[in-house]
């Protein structure tokens, strides 16, 4: 299967790529292809709501997301990875995700699998509720197949999340993938 994963985190080497780094692996071990893809530093402009694109592209925007688009569309599982920043995803994966109104039709033919990988500074119960909210109305907006979620409570630094559990589960979670 391929796989590509949205980095949202604006720290290349922080929690969220650790997370990633151990699905990457774990989804490779288990005879996955997977693709990490850093879309908090790409050239991604914010969708400016002009629907040029009828909802199936082309944008009218000249940035890094046509590239993306056709790693999205060659693969078969889509995982989100961000920090939880105010309690929803980051800025910088918000901007693509919301740049996929150009080709929603697109992604929803597909049926992908998809995951959730996520960090957060907070350890209250509730901390990812509007974040899981969100992504469970992709999955159902976009026909997406939820393979699951690992959400990292208190993980305030990359050293504490590396001593943490949830590099096991993201390892755990790439490796389970059939």
């Amino acid at each position: 299967m391929k796989i590509v994963v949205l980095e949202g985190s604006p720290n290349k080497n922080g929690s969220t790529h650790i997370l990633a780094d151990c699905f990457r692996q774990g989804a490779k071990e288990a005879g996955h292809t997977v693709e990490l893809t850093d879309v908090a530093h790409a050239d991604i402009r914010p969708c400016i709501g002009c629907i040029h694109c009828g909802y199936e592209g082309p944008c009218v925007q000249n940035d890094d997301v046509e590239i993306i688009r056709k790693k999205i569309l060659d693969a078969d599982m889509l995982v989100f990875a961000t920090p939880l920043y105010y309690y929803g995803m980051s800025a910088q994966l918000k901007k693509m995700v919301d740049r996929f109104c150009a080709f929603n039709s697109s992604i929803q033919r597909k049926h992908l699998k998809s995951a959730l990988l996520s960090v957060a500074w907070n350890s209250d119960s509730w901390t990812f509720d509007a974040l899981e909210a969100h992504y469970k109305t992709l999955v159902r907006y976009l026909n997406l197949q939820d393979m699951g979620t690992v959400l990292g409570y208190g993980c305030v630094t990359p050293s504490m999340t590396e001593h943490s559990r949830f590099p096991q589960q993201a390892y755990h979670l790439g490796n389970c993938l059939r």
